[in-house]
């Protein structure tokens, strides 16, 4: 049985982080892939003005090339509404079927916030939980998790956390340095930077040039 891990986001755009992050959880967690999953509408970012999904899922594809552990899923592209977890995870688990494991790998800063997530409860005994613990987030104590979950699904989360580097890179961050005219490169591999410019994305279109 193939353990593959699914990592989710709104990839507005993919950057060296996720790349990092994903590839710190395959190793640790003995994951044979990791299936990247665009989200069409994310419900926790109802405000966040995305790029249209064919340039995001361009972006990823772009990004992963080259890697064969890493590929893309577009379960979260082709359902119409606002993309929860726990229809993808059921989703792929009929998709992939039973000789294939599924991971949720979720971020440090997240994963304090599942308890909120859409029928939570249901998406912790559905799938195991890979926690990204980086430095910063503190991930050993966890009881606004056990009040949700049990003290016996919150140990089994605590016993799937992996380490992963702090990196201060984020998409809000690389959106306002394309409005201001700043570089981006080395934050985003450098395939997806070019993209960004060529198709004129996050605010590039406006005429300020970014600093090589």
């Amino acid at each position: 049985m193939s353990r593959i891990g699914i990592f989710g986001g709104s990839f507005n755009p993919v950057h060296a982080a996720h790349l990092i992050l994903a590839e710190c959880a395959r190793q640790e967690a003995a994951l044979d892939r990791v299936l990247f999953v665009p989200a069409r509408r994310p419900p926790h970012k109802c405000r966040v003005r995305l790029a249209p999904a064919r340039h995001r899922l361009a972006m990823l594809r772009l990004a992963l090339a080259g890697n064969p552990r890493f590929a893309v899923s577009t379960a979260e592209l082709d359902r119409r509404g606002p993309s929860y977890t726990l229809d993808t995870v059921r989703q792929l688990k009929v998709r992939l079927g039973a000789r294939h494991e599924l991971l949720l790998i979720v971020g440090a800063d997240s994963i304090r916030d599942m308890p909120h997530w859409w029928r939570a409860d249901e998406l912790v005994r559905e799938v195991k939980v890979i926690g990204l613990a980086r430095p910063g987030y503190d991930l050993d104590h966890l009881g606004e998790l056990k009040q949700a979950f049990g003290a016996q699904k919150v140990a089994e989360i605590r016993a799937g956390v992996v380490r992963a580097p702090l990196l201060e890179i984020s998409a809000t961050d690389i959106r306002e340095r394309i409005r201001r005219g700043r570089t981006i490169r080395y934050l985003v591999p450098e395939p997806v930077r070019r993209y960004i410019e060529r198709h004129r994305l996050y605010g590039y279109h406006k005429g300020r040039k970014q600093e090589a």
